[in-house]
């Protein structure tokens, strides 16, 4: 199923005039490894953000507080799944018209991408908002977990809009292979909270006063990275690049139907994670608060150590992008592989890592009984279900950038929605303790993974055969 208005194939004979895309020439492998590592690094700091506002919330010495914000991340990651699918299709449709010598279009796929999901982004905050205390209790939140969460939510939600202008933002730089300025705009929010949230959580620092706001201050924090995300994104994508055009209600809807028909099916493909999330959240509530609390640092850790996992689906998305729209079918292809090998390499020194570390993040992150099983579970069996996680990573951006975003959504539902839950079912209830919950997620990654894998390298094949096919039928 092709977007509208985009061929099914590329046209056939010479490409159009006008600059060519970045990663229309060299070294497939180092296209990888420079836009992952250097999305990665962005990601990172993006993720670092809740990471170390975490750890300043723990410092407080609160296992109920911690676990507040585990319960609150659950509930946000729902709208930064919807703004990914946005982020997903802004970087498919661009990197394409860029790959084809269309920077007119390019400019104005990009403001009508940006303007659909800031409207889309507003209702759904609008709801969770006003959803957030049935929802929480519903995960498992005690009373006094419960009060805290919502208080959180209320900030953090209404600011999500912004973190989503900001990723939509790092992907247009990255669809024009601008990895260096896509990294800043992330890399500005980690700055932010590590200078921002202390003085805001804490009553002093390094012998200067602060707010002593708490959790509240760490919300507070939160919110200032998202500002300031969205007005680095603004910057370089409109006053370096200048690769946004201003929208009118034309514009935005003649291009809506292009711009839905990958962002609907790939936001409800990041929404499987969210659901997922939640599920294993509900599992582990079971054994209490600190076991909730290590839930929180591991699913931390997580975003955090697998960057280069994460990140790979919005990186290679503008090479597949590029080289397709410049029907360089035979370099699509080899993209496929190499980011599985680059995949399998990264997981690996990962996870060596964090087994040796294992120890040392449970200290730092006050963790006992419960709470520091899970992340000892997770660093020495868990993680190694991301080597088969980046293998559907490398398939969902085959499939959303290539025309098939319902490929996506089915190797994410998949994944989260079926053997996740059938493997938490099956392996979980063997453990008394909650590190089973950590087993039953790396295994349903390990199983969708292997087959997501098989699926997309068929899929790029049989679409590269279908396009050398066509030209052949027209020069003959």
């Amino acid at each position: 199923m092709a977007d509208a208005g985009l061929p099914e194939t590329p046209p056939p004979g010479p490409p159009p005039q006008g600059e060519a895309g970045r990663f229309t020439t060299g070294t497939i492998m180092r296209h990888v490894s420079v836009m992952t590592l250097t999305g990665s690094l962005g990601l990172t700091f993006m993720f670092l953000v809740d990471f170390v506002t975490l750890l300043y919330v723990s410092m407080l010495g609160d296992a109920g507080l911690t676990a507040a914000v585990g319960y609150a991340w659950t509930l946000q990651f729902f709208t930064v799944a919807m703004g990914m699918g946005f982020s997903i299709a802004a970087g498919a449709l661009v990197s394409r018209a860029l790959g084809a010598r269309d920077r007119k279009a390019a400019r104005r796929l990009a403001g009508s991408t940006m303007t659909l999901a800031c409207g889309f982004l507003v209702l759904g905050a609008l709801v969770l908002i006003a959803l957030r205390r049935p929802i929480v209790r519903l995960l498992g939140a005690d009373d006094a977990v419960l009060e805290e969460s919502v208080d959180f939510l209320a900030i953090t939600l209404a600011t999500m809009p912004f973190m989503t202008f900001g990723m939509l933002g790092s992907s247009v730089l990255r669809a024009a292979g601008d990895a260096r300025r896509a990294m800043m705009v992330t890399l500005s929010a980690g700055i932010v909270v590590a200078l921002a949230a202390p003085f805001l959580i804490f009553d002093a620092v390094l012998g200067l006063p602060g707010l002593d706001l708490g959790i509240t201050g760490a919300a507070l924090a939160l919110a200032l990275t998202r500002f300031t995300t969205a007005a680095m994104g603004y910057r370089f994508c409109v006053g370096v690049h200048d690769l946004v055009a201003r929208p009118t209600w034309r514009t935005v809807r003649a291009d809506a139907g292009r711009v839905l028909r990958i962002a609907a099916p790939s936001g409800l493909a990041q929404m499987s994670t969210p659901v997922a999330n939640a599920i294993l959240t509900a599992a582990i509530s079971h054994y209490g608060p600190s076991a909730v609390a290590g839930w929180a640092v591991v699913s931390r850790m997580t975003v955090l150590a697998f960057a280069g996992v994460l990140s790979l689906a919005g990186a290679i998305g503008g090479i597949f992008g590029q080289n397709y729209g410049a029907g360089l079918m035979h370099r699509v292809v080899r993209t496929y592989r190499d980011a599985v090998v680059f995949c399998v390499v990264y997981v690996g020194a990962i996870w060596a890592i964090l087994y040796a570390a294992s120890g040392a993040i449970s200290a730092g992150f006050s963790l006992a009984d419960e709470g520091a099983e899970v992340v000892h579970a997770f660093a020495t069996l868990g993680a190694a279900g991301f080597l088969f996680a980046g293998c559907a990573f490398v398939a969902t951006a085959a499939f959303n950038t290539l025309g098939r975003p319902l490929g996506a959504t089915l190797v994410n539902w998949g994944r989260d929605g079926l053997a996740v839950p059938a493997m938490l079912w099956l392996i979980a209830g063997a453990y008394e303790g909650p590190e089973g919950v950590v087993y039953a997620q790396a295994a349903g990654m390990a199983a969708a993974g292997l087959v997501a894998g098989w699926m997309g390298w068929r899929f790029v094949n049989r679409l590269a055969e279908r396009v050398e096919a066509s030209r052949a039928a027209m020069a003959g």
